[in-house]
């Protein structure tokens, strides 16, 4: 079902946002976007991933007399899929992701198109994202006020750039066939964000960040929810090495990048950390069906684990060792 805005109007922005089973907590979003304060062109996409509460009925209500708005219903699970979804129907030529629980500045649209107008090699910019409430947790954030560029055809880490507020030029995402549908928060390999900043990168466009485009993060989690969202950053990155490990063009570059993140984590936590990498990335492998690489990769991944073991006994036994002579 889509509920469609004015199709004659050309479109600078469009703002993309993807949202399940949260009808009681659209209020914020709604209210933010209706603050919105531009003389650009721009319209703002609604995709209910396959929701079984009352966001379609929250939405419609919202959109009543709202010529800037559509809704659409995506039946696929997952944030990937929600996304691309989103932006195959988007008419803008920069198009602009954000989340159900943020609240972007009444200057949003400006500063995004001000971004990409500074910025005319940039294929994708993510902008600040800061706390709503102060009483939740300090993650899921960017606070920098610093501007940065990332050139074509380098490595990212995951969380430099993060899906909460990330646009992109229309050419950028038609150049890498849109978001991955099967990524994504509700999918085994959550994501989506990164993936799609990596391959802008290695298809030629650079990648910035702006602190201009802000929004606000009402995300709602206190400290005891932070091992958990942690626990799918990991299971996020394994699956993401994955995948650019088994591109022939970017397999050197992950690889090294991989190793090298394994090395600065010599603690039973990095440990940790790496087991559920390397267990998502197996996953990976599996769901693709790359039982060759596969094959190849686990002696390496548990050759891996086997010195990071060693290395974070070595690492935990000398700084035990350094605390009692420092009594």
């Amino acid at each position: 079902m889509i509920v469609s805005a004015d199709p004659a109007r050309e479109i600078d922005l469009s703002i993309v946002i993807c949202t399940r089973n949260r009808a009681s907590r659209l209020s914020g979003t709604l209210g933010a976007l209706q603050a919105l304060r531009t003389d650009s062109a721009y319209e703002v996409i609604w995709v209910d991933n396959a929701s079984t509460d009352d966001t379609a009925a929250v939405l419609q209500r919202a959109f009543a007399n709202d010529p800037v708005s559509r809704y659409i219903l995506g039946e696929r699970i997952g944030l990937g899929a929600a996304r691309n979804l989103g932006w195959k129907n988007a008419r803008g030529r920069i198009v602009a992701f954000t989340d159900d629980d943020c609240y972007p500045a009444p200057d949003f649209v400006d500063t995004i198109l001000a971004a990409f107008a500074d910025h005319p090699g940039a294929g994708a910019i993510g902008g600040r994202i800061l706390l709503h409430n102060p009483d939740h947790a300090r993650i899921t954030i960017e606070e920098s006020e610093a501007p940065r560029v990332y050139p074509k055809r380098t490595f990212v880490r995951a969380g430099t750039l993060q899906g909460a507020n990330l646009a992109f030029r229309r050419e950028a995402l038609q150049a890498i066939d849109g978001i991955d549908p099967d990524l994504g928060a509700g999918t085994r390999f959550p994501c989506e964000d990164i993936d799609a900043v990596t391959a802008v990168l290695w298809a030629g466009f650079d990648a910035c960040f702006d602190p201009r485009p802000t929004v606000q993060h009402d995300h709602g989690r206190v400290d005891a929810d932070v091992p958990a969202l942690l626990n799918a950053y990991d299971r996020g990155r394994g699956s993401f090495y994955a995948k650019y490990i088994l591109r022939p063009d970017t397999r050197t570059t992950f690889i090294l990048r991989w190793l090298s993140s394994t090395w600065r984590r010599r603690d039973w936590q990095g440990l940790r950390t790496l087991r559920t990498e390397l267990r998502t990335a197996g996953q990976y492998a599996i769901a693709k069906r790359r039982f060759g690489a596969l094959a190849l990769a686990v002696p390496v991944g548990l050759a891996a684990l086997a010195v990071q073991s060693l290395v974070s006994f070595g690492f935990s036994s000398s700084r035990r060792l350094w605390e009692t002579k420092s009594r």
